[in-house]
């Protein structure tokens, strides 16, 4: 029996950030690759096949000598390449000793891997995460590693931001999240949902950073999704009637949040996320409360998805009844899936359908 595959590996991922990654080994699973990841020494960063030519050891389970990985085994030794360069009691090197380098940018504080055909492996297809360079947007961000459920059902939840009425209850959510129209729109590799919600009360975590008790506000939620995993939220409230609607954010309060969401496996993924913002930028306390306010052992909002994902994952397993029953509300998420849907299909022999044609 053939498995559905569930993701695309033409594409570039995010494995860990840039500060995660140093001289010493560091094993990560990306698409299904398992991979060991370290710097050389003039800080390039570089992704190995994490199992020995010889036997498979986990070459994570090694050492770095120089720039070169020995094996924790029988002490092969493999550059940054890939291509062995020793065999212990033998001169001779077999030619085909060797593993697998993948494909390595860094860029936008995080490195990223090609887990597909490293011929194809193009920089410039690189997804857009500029908001989380530093720079004009500051956030700390974080990681959780080996989530429990598949990477569609996180893209699921960011792209239908109306549970947060119901899970973020008495911080982020509200009520007319639910009671206001939203628009999506598309490209062949990119969807976009934006809601406006126009003179309504701040819900608590808005209307603390803006700032102005009393204040009713229009808040805004414009959701972008770069197929396959990048997700990008423009969120925030400006005092009702001052122009936000058409541009002028002068008198309000501007995030993003970011997910680079990769597959781990079928049902696992890491969730690379940040909460930028463009307010009170010197003020390294406010940043790290938001962080902490995002993850805060189990009372974060991002633990609140994360437990409602996880017991979904659950229900699936016991449950595996496909497609979901889907609401006017998973327009986005749908476009999301099906934009997926077609890179998947571009990878598969034989197939027609051609990358830059927009999905129909």
């Amino acid at each position: 029996m053939t498995e559905t595959k569930t993701f695309p590996l033409n594409a570039w991922y995010a494995a860990a950030w840039g500060h995660e990654v140093k001289r010493d080994l560091t094993a990560r699973t990306v698409c299904g690759k398992d991979m060991v990841l370290y710097r050389k020494g003039d800080g390039t960063a570089v992704a190995l096949e994490d199992a020995c030519w010889h036997r498979l050891l986990p070459l994570s389970m090694g050492h770095l000598r120089g720039d070169e990985v020995v094996c924790g085994y029988h002490g092969l030794v493999f550059d940054a390449g890939g291509r062995c360069t020793y065999m212990p009691a033998q001169k001779t090197i077999n030619p085909s000793a060797c593993v697998r380098a993948f494909p390595v940018v860094e860029r936008h504080r995080m490195i990223w891997v090609w887990p597909g055909d490293p011929a194809l492996a193009d920089p410039a297809k690189m997804p857009d995460f500029h908001w989380n360079d530093g720079t004009e947007w500051i956030g700390e961000g974080g990681t959780f590693y080996s989530m429990k459920c598949d990477y569609r059902l996180v893209i699921d939840n960011l792209m239908d931001l109306t549970h947060e009425t119901y899970v973020h209850a008495g911080s982020i959510g509200d009520d007319a999240i639910t009671a206001t129209p939203f628009d999506v729109t598309h490209t062949d590799r990119s969807a976009t949902l934006t809601r406006w919600m126009i003179d309504i009360e701040p819900p608590p975590f808005w209307e603390k950073q803006l700032g102005r008790p009393g204040s009713r506000v229009d808040r805004w939620q414009i959701i972008t999704f770069q197929a396959p995993t990048i997700i990008s939220g423009d969120v925030g409230v400006a005092v009702h009637g001052t122009g936000a609607p058409d541009g002028d954010r002068r008198q309000g309060v501007n995030g993003h949040f970011l997910a680079a969401i990769t597959p781990e496996t079928a049902t696992t993924c890491h969730y690379h996320w940040n909460f930028v913002r463009t307010f009170h930028k010197e003020d390294a306390a406010l940043t790290a409360t938001l962080t902490k306010a995002h993850v805060n052992d189990g009372k974060g909002l991002y633990d609140q998805d994360f437990e409602v994902l996880e017991a979904q994952q659950k229900a699936i397993d016991r449950n595996p009844r496909m497609p979901f029953y889907n609401l006017n509300i998973d327009a986005g998420a749908l476009w999301a899936r099906r934009l997926i849907d077609h890179m998947i299909e571009a990878e598969s022999p034989g197939s027609a359908f051609r990358p830059g044609v927009a999905a129909e």
